[in-house]
């Protein structure tokens, strides 16, 4: 004999839809300057890039 019940298909999708949430873990301050730092980056990365394409669609 089986050690365990006979699980029917309803508990399945049961057990799928309660299933526990994956929680993250807090960042630490470390990872939140480094993430603040890359999101500054790419910021400015971005403004640099349209400065440099803004003379050269307008060219006079």
């Amino acid at each position: 004999m089986k050690d365990h019940p006979k699980t029917t298909r309803a508990l399945r999708e049961a057990n799928k839809a309660f299933k526990p949430v994956e929680t993250k873990k807090p960042m630490t301050d470390y990872a939140k300057a480094q993430q603040a730092l890359h999101d500054n980056r790419e910021r400015l990365k971005r403004e640099r890039l349209a400065r440099e394409i803004k003379p050269r669609s307008h060219p006079e």
